[in-house]
């Protein structure tokens, strides 16, 4: 794939995904008088995870109010924790109200990304629409997008129906059916609850248990919902409290793992199983190895609940193979299912997963291929060095108590270094490999006193960790922080350049 030298970019930015991480860069590139934009999106809608995960059940692990956007407050929750078609409802109002429908490619799938040493631009080859350019991109195609399949013998077997739970049908009833889930993480949490009403059986394949703590989740009255939406600024109370609630467990829980708070935690899941199984061999299996904090956290009434249904059966013996009827486990049993659901995480680390499509710098090596051989990293979890002119939306070292904020922060650190090329009239924009090395050491330090280096984390099997032995997702700092951070990092810690004669 080869630029063009003589053309201008055809636009000035492209954003690869349309989901919550894409809508928020674009509205705030809008915001910020920045118009000459495309989001490019794989799928014919927008939404992301919550266009693709229709699973029964499905919805966010915390409280609504700090799951939207802080300009943007959705005074429409039904829910306290918001179930899926309420995110995806957000995200078509969002893209309703900021404008984002004349900038949206739909159907438009990106086979690779590659920059250009003689334009300083990007070209972004896509099935549908060919090659774009542009002089930046803004990388949003997500961390959950390819669904994970077990390495299980004779999975390709099996002669009922087989789903992934990011990809569920519909139209699928279990009513009546012998239904078997592989899987306990956050998404089989929700689902096998909702599953367990439904089908005649139930089995659940567990591999590690999963810390489930009480979740304060409730229907929003319809006077509180009023109230919300007609006085103004009355959800800024509620923004506050879900806010300073998920921010004091991860850095008091995690970053610091403070034993008390982490024992109280863990007390109150103890108390919900105690109290909803009472089979005291089913509350064994049920019961963790490892400190709550290691693996993503799981917040549910009901899940505990399910084991103690009659229709419902907790296998954790290995499963030896798939057959075509049914599960055979290493204890010779056979689980004769006629429906078979893999409610068994994505790829995240892996190679073709992050990212999704080549990434090729202007020296030839792809981005995939680097983070194979080298660790993890990115500059403040936006750019990094090699790969000029492209910011990253869920970038290593990121993430802190609020994907929202992670995304508005990442919007405002790309746009901060655009302006100042702007200024500079510059056409290339290049983290240093100081800087760069500095945040890196500096969020591997951090880490090495959080629970997932001062805890029994190996033995979660969390997806948390790379192969390397970092915890790559997690940023460990306050919002606070990583919010001023993303306002006044140092813009010398970028290279400006300028190309002579350049036609942009």
């Amino acid at each position: 794939m080869t630029a063009q030298h003589t053309e201008r970019p055809d636009h000035e930015i492209i954003i690869i995904g349309a989901g919550f991480g894409g809508l928020g860069v674009a509205i705030e590139l809008k915001a910020a008088g920045m118009d000459d934009f495309v989001i490019l999106e794989r799928a014919a809608d927008i939404g992301g995870t919550w266009r693709d995960n229709v699973y029964p059940g499905a919805g966010v692990d915390v409280p609504s109010w700090n799951y939207c956007y802080s300009f943007e407050p959705n005074q429409e929750w039904g829910h306290w924790f918001a179930k899926g078609p309420e995110l995806k409802a957000y995200a078509d109002h969002c893209a309703d109200k900021y404008g984002l429908r004349p900038h949206l490619r739909l159907n438009t799938t990106v086979k690779q990304a590659e920059f250009d040493e003689g334009t300083h631009r990007w070209t972004v080859d896509t099935e549908g629409l060919g090659p774009i350019t542009a002089r930046y991109v803004v990388f949003a195609y997500g961390g959950l997008t390819i669904p994970k399949r077990p390495d299980i013998p004779g999975l390709d077997d099996f002669a009922g129906t087989t789903m992934h739970s990011a990809r569920w049908d519909r139209d699928y009833a279990p009513g009546g059916e012998r239904v078997a889930v592989i899987g306990t993480g956050s998404s089989a949490a929700q689902l096998i609850p909702e599953l367990a009403e439904q089908a005649r059986t139930l089995a659940v394949f567990q591999r590690t248990p999963i810390w489930a703590v009480p979740a304060m989740d409730f229907r929003i009255p319809r006077p509180l919902r009023w109230f919300l939406k007609k006085v103004p600024q009355a959800w800024i109370p509620f923004r506050i409290a879900s806010v300073l609630m998920i921010e004091s467990f991860f850095l008091f829980g995690i970053r610091f793992k403070i034993p008390a708070m982490v024992r109280m935690v863990e007390w109150a899941g103890l108390a919900l199983m105690r109290r909803q199984v009472r089979d005291r061999e089913i509350r064994r299996k049920l019961t963790p190895n490892y400190r709550f904090g290691c693996k993503f956290p799981t917040f549910s009434n009901r899940y505990y609940r399910t084991f103690a249904r009659e229709n419902v059966e907790l296998v954790t013996d290995p499963i030896e193979r798939i057959t075509p009827t049914g599960v055979l486990t290493g204890d010779g049993v056979h689980h004769e299912i006629d429906t078979l659901v893999l409610a068994t995480g994505f790829y995240i680390y892996e190679r073709g997963a992050a990212p999704p499509f080549p990434i090729v710098n202007g020296a030839g090596t792809d981005m995939g291929d680097h983070f194979q051989t080298h660790r993890w990293s990115a500059y403040e979890g936006v750019t990094v060095p090699g790969w000029p002119n492209g910011f990253w939306v869920l970038g290593p070292y990121s993430v802190t108590g609020s994907y929202f904020l992670m995304v508005e922060n990442t919007a405002r650190h790309a746009i901060r270094c655009m302006r100042e090329a702007r200024r500079r009239s510059s056409t290339r924009v290049e983290i240093g490999r100081r800087p760069h090395d500095a945040y890196f050491e500096e969020m591997v330090r951090r880490q090495s006193t959080s629970i997932f280096y001062t805890s029994n984390c190996a033995d979660s099997h969390s997806f948390y960790f790379d192969k390397f032995g970092d915890v790559p997702l997690i940023r460990p700092a306050t919002g606070a922080e990583a919010w001023w951070r993303a306002r006044r990092f140092p813009l010398d810690d970028y290279t400006f350049t300028a190309r002579e004669s350049t036609p942009s």
